[in-house]
């Protein structure tokens, strides 16, 4: 079920899909992009070639890694927002600091969230992606929880991807959508 953790002036015209590698980000954004009839962006990639390798090569990113990935996700959030288009894109925006970044009036966070099996198996059965399962338990131990003042919704991985759509237009829309 959804939670709503916080109503900044009216619904989102930019949707910043967060959560662990393997939570589903990708598949809910994408699904959800298509129900708004919005431009989606997959946020993996924007980070430059060395996070790619050195994720790949099983470090887990500093915060001195992810600083110029968020300033070009907070770009693209820009224009979207500048242009008065709609967007979706995908970030694991684990930390708060991380989404303080991002958040801005008429961006809201949609979380993702899994208990480690379920989103362990996910990774498990994925091809192609620079991302291995041995990083999944730092992105845990990363993860802070949205805060009641941060605009968003909470919702639960471990449901067909449509149904988590349905929950966040819910959440962030109304019924109307």
């Amino acid at each position: 079920m959804a939670m709503h953790a916080h109503e900044a002036g009216g619904p989102p015209s930019v949707i910043v899909v967060m959560g662990v590698s393997g939570s589903g980000k990708s598949t809910a954004a994408g699904l959800l992009a298509e129900r708004l009839g919005w431009e989606m962006q997959e946020g993996d990639d924007l980070h430059p070639r060395a996070n790619v390798e050195k994720m790949a090569a099983g470090h887990p990113l500093t915060d001195e890694d992810r600083w110029p990935w968020l300033s070009l996700i907070a770009d693209w959030i820009d224009v979207h927002l500048a242009e008065g288009t709609g967007g979706v894109i995908t970030c694991s925006a684990l930390k708060r600091r991380y989404r303080d970044v991002l958040a801005r009036p008429g961006v809201a966070f949609a979380h993702i969230a899994g208990t480690r099996d379920v989103v362990s198996g996910r990774i498990g059965g994925r091809e192609g992606h620079f991302m291995p399962a041995s990083l999944l338990a730092s992105q845990y131990e990363a993860l802070e929880p949205l805060q009641p003042d941060e605009n968003g919704v909470v919702i639960d991985a471990n449901q067909p991807p449509q149904a988590e759509v349905d929950e966040i237009v819910a959440a962030l829309f109304g019924s109307g959508r």
